[in-house]
């Protein structure tokens, strides 16, 4: 596993960090006990970060998998907006994941420069815990262009995670161009830089070899986040991403069903996922009613529902 600097003050880590979004209770995808093989396993093939959430609610899923690996990476991200939730967002994060230093942390989906001052509290929060040494690197993950730009100013932010794939999907400002010219912005001021949603969502899986090669000839990307919830996806992504041929067998294993987002019929059309969705893709109709093409498959919404109307199938 090709190993890479992130940003110009970050440490080494593997060109591919384990996006555990895909094995944790927000997509349901496998089983708890699954998604951890499947985490274990790629740990074993050499990838040495991970990267989760709050929200995602399976720091106790990877904390039972790094106790064998006490030198892998965290990264998670909160959605605090005042300092007290900064504050018990870090100490819920070190004491499930049973790490007195956490690694990277952020704040989860920033939109721009607007929405920073918002969090302004919280920020100053991870800024003051960066300076105790209870985290090493601090920044946001966004689904914007402006988001990007407003990061890549924010006082003492070392990490950028960006939305980015070859056709743009997903980005809620602007386009293509808007967020490379961005990240290249970031890119220069030093920051450290990895891509979410190189597929798209799954929408770019009927060929996976441009979607990784556009990330790769992306001037300041020096990783992505992938998410797996199985050994073969494991596997066909590292040799995806090492550029090495991928054998028929296992191409056919892995071969990307289409997957969408699933409304059941008990909907009470109550609107809580529409404001849970930071793509816009869905909207109400008596019911909730998914836009499939922007829908990132991301699975926020079904966190919001009191109802357990949403998955992924």
């Amino acid at each position: 596993m090709r190993q890479v600097k992130l940003g110009l003050w970050g440490p080494e880590i593997s060109e591919v960090c384990f996006g555990s979004l895909a094995i944790s209770p927000l997509q349901g995808r496998v089983t708890e006990e699954e998604g951890m093989l499947v985490l274990k396993y790629a740990l074993e093939q050499g990838v040495n970060w991970i990267d989760t959430a709050e929200i995602y609610d399976n720091y106790g899923q990877i904390a039972s998998v790094i106790k064998a690996y006490p030198d892998v990476r965290i990264v998670s991200k909160t959605y605090a907006v005042s300092a007290k939730e900064m504050y018990v967002s870090l100490e819920k994060a070190r004491t499930a994941l049973n790490r007195d230093t956490l690694d990277f942390f952020l704040l989860h989906e920033q939109e721009s420069a607007l929405t920073l001052k918002g969090h302004s509290e919280a920020w100053e929060e991870l800024l003051i815990a960066k300076q105790k040494g209870i985290v090493r690197w601090i920044g946001i993950s966004t689904h914007a262009v402006a988001g990007v730009r407003a990061g890549a100013l924010q006082p003492g932010l070392d990490v950028i995670h960006p939305i980015l794939n070859y056709q743009g999907l997903g980005i809620i400002d602007g386009n293509l161009p808007d967020m490379l010219e961005a990240i290249s912005f970031a890119s220069e001021l030093g920051i450290g830089i990895y891509a979410m949603k190189v597929f798209g969502g799954g929408h770019l899986t009927n060929d996976p070899e441009k979607a990784v090669e556009f990330v790769h000839r992306v001037p300041g990307i020096q990783a992505m986040a992938l998410g797996m919830s199985s050994r073969e996806e494991v596997d066909y992504n590292l040799r995806l991403v090492s550029g090495q041929k991928i054998p028929s067998e296992l191409r056919e294993k892995v071969k990307h069903r289409k997957r969408k987002l699933y409304v059941a019929d008990w909907c009470q059309g109550c609107g809580l996922c529409i404001d849970a969705c930071p793509q816009g893709a869905l909207q109400l109709e008596k019911i909730a009613v998914v836009n499939d093409k922007a829908c990132v498959l991301c699975g926020y919404c079904g966190r919001a529902c009191p109802h357990f109307c949403l998955k992924i199938v």
